[in-house]
């Protein structure tokens, strides 16, 4: 595929692949930390994704455990995204500054990659909003030109709105899924960088397939804030209730069968 960026570079083949498989690799193992995953299981001593939606992403863990360990989530989840891109920076500025813009969505990627399916934990990781809109707002900073904001404010700003004006986070980040490759393309108008973005805001897309079938439906969860954090003995369902008492366990209550949205979410 041809990249205007690759060609006023004018780097040998060679190197270039070395750059640019090194930079794949620091950046997956980066993304393969997953805050709520690490907080859960060995900080509380129950993994996240046993509870809720069985997603290892931050509304869950908010859902479920609440509490100022959220923050420890956030910032591990946000900086790892901008230790992935400032890594592909640095590689990409020391070979040719024409390649910095390309190294963030190359970074960036595998980054995403790594936070979704993360080898160290079975491949079962978040959906990577956070770290997306970490990484969205790197390409903003530093891009040459004030029309790289362009990614960043369209990204958070619909996100934000609809995730406000609506509850549904979910429906948030599917704006940010689908808004991503579109201004991508329309600011930089680079075939390799549109590829990129189209697998990360696709694969976004993708991880919340069960979101928008509920949305669709109406039973999706609406994000609501509480005090404090859950018991570990008290799983939360996807809607974030408390679960089943043992007493009503025992008096025959048969469990709720996981819906098709719930089984998707945990894929």
């Amino acid at each position: 595929m041809n990249s205007r960026m690759l060609e006023a570079a004018g780097v040998s083949p060679g190197w270039l692949a070395v750059a640019a498989v090194g930079v794949a690799v620091v950046a997956y193992f980066l993304g393969c930390f997953n805050g709520a995953v690490v907080v859960s299981r060995y900080i509380l001593r129950d993994d996240i994704r046993e509870h809720g939606s069985g997603n290892a992403g931050l509304t869950n863990f908010y859902r479920v455990f609440g509490g100022p360990l959220t923050a420890v989530v956030i910032l591990s989840d946000v900086l790892k995204a901008v230790a992935a891109v400032l890594f592909a920076m640095f590689i990409a500025g020391s070979i040719s500054p024409e390649l910095v813009t390309l190294s963030k969505y190359w970074g960036g990627a595998f980054c995403i990659l790594g936070h979704m399916f993360p080898c160290t934990f079975q491949f079962r990781g978040g959906k990577g909003v956070l770290s997306g809109g970490a990484i969205a707002i790197m390409i903003g900073i530093g891009g040459g030109s004030y029309q790289s904001w362009w990614v960043p404010l369209v990204v958070w700003g619909g996100f934000i709105i609809l995730a406000v004006a609506t509850k549904y986070v979910s429906l948030g980040s599917c704006w940010a899924g689908f808004s991503f490759p579109i201004v991508s393309g329309l600011v930089y108008r680079d075939s390799l960088i549109i590829l990129l973005a189209v697998i990360m805001g696709g694969l976004l897309l993708w991880k919340h397939r069960g979101n928008m079938v509920r949305i669709v439906k109406g039973t999706e969860s609406k994000f609501v804030l509480h005090k404090g954090s859950r018991s570990k003995s008290a799983p939360t369902d996807v809607t974030g209730a408390e679960g089943a008492s043992p007493a009503k366990e025992e008096a025959g209550s048969a469990p709720k069968a996981e819906s098709e949205g719930e089984k998707m979410d945990r894929q």
